[in-house]
């Protein structure tokens, strides 16, 4: 049915702020305002004294449990309340968590030389930071252990000197290895199970495929199961940090095996870190 009164079409009327094809007062370009808390990169000596400190509660936390509660006990009453060699594992593990998490944000969180080199030959860390690094580490180590020494002095009678007659929790073989093994034995162990420990490192805190939020976890739970495996043969090292620091308070023997400890984990690392670099990172070609 049509509509017997059509009304006429009427034709829309523009409106006044219609808008126009181009803005007549376009804005004037404002550069950005720097934000007050605007992060910036830790200072060379944020960064090393963060190492230092990370690498120092490593080896307090270790050498502590080896030489204080390990073995508490032994030949009395109390020998059941030393927490052994599963302890010593957990304490470190429990040192490197911390520090990870505390530190890291700051250096990194290597707290260990063969960890700084692998890292760098992996292609992750400059090569020119890795002296100050290492030498910081080294002085964390070694105020650690002065420190056990200083607890030692006030101890019970011949404490101390029989703890540095054991040889301090230095790594070594034969009579300074806990199961007697020999230095072949020393030499694979500190070169595949520091290879294995920084590739874990390199894969967890890898920038898209690792996952920030458990690395620190990761890292730790890794080296509490290296140590479970290998305490009984070498005291395990995979850090000369850690290794130098006993040493020098260990006697002469511990002084004179050190060698393998720096020269073997930094191998182990070196290794890592090329082989990481060569299977891991190379990305597919469009």
């Amino acid at each position: 049915m049509s509509d017997p009164r059509p009304e006429k079409p009427v034709r829309p009327t523009p409106l006044e702020h219609t808008p126009a094809s181009a803005d007549p007062k376009p804005d004037v370009p404002v550069p950005p305002t720097p934000l007050i808390h605007t992060p910036v990169a830790p200072s060379t000596a944020a960064t090393l004294t963060a190492e230092a400190f990370g690498t120092f509660l490593l080896v307090l936390g270790l050498v502590s449990t080896a030489l204080f509660t390990a073995g508490f006990g032994e030949g009395t009453d109390a020998a059941n309340k030393g927490v052994g060699f599963l302890g010593v594992a957990l304490a470190i593990g429990i040192t490197v968590v911390g520090g990870a998490y505390a530190f890291g944000p700051i250096s990194g969180g290597h707290f260990n030389p063969a960890v700084t080199i692998g890292l760098a030959a992996a292609g992750r860390f400059p090569w020119r930071s890795v002296l100050g690094y290492v030498i910081a580490q080294v002085i964390g180590g070694l105020v650690a252990t002065t420190l056990v020494v200083l607890v030692g002095l006030f101890g019970p009678d011949g404490w101390l000197a029989g703890a540095q007659d054991g040889g301090f929790a230095s790594n070594g073989w034969d009579t300074l290895s806990p199961g007697g093994f020999g230095i072949g034995s020393a030499i694979i162990v500190e070169v595949l199970f520091t290879a294995l420990f920084v590739i874990v490192i390199l894969g967890v805190t890898h920038s898209t495929r690792g996952n920030p939020a458990f690395a620190g976890l990761v890292i730790g739970l890794t080296l509490t199961l290296i140590h479970l495996a290998t305490i009984p043969i070498d005291n395990t090292s995979v850090n000369p940090a850690r290794s130098i620091a006993t040493a020098v308070y260990g006697g002469g023997l511990a002084l004179a095996q050190l060698w393998v400890f720096i020269v073997f984990p930094l191998v182990g690392a070196l290794i890592a870190g090329f082989a990481y670099r060569a299977l891991f990172d190379g990305t597919k070609k469009a």
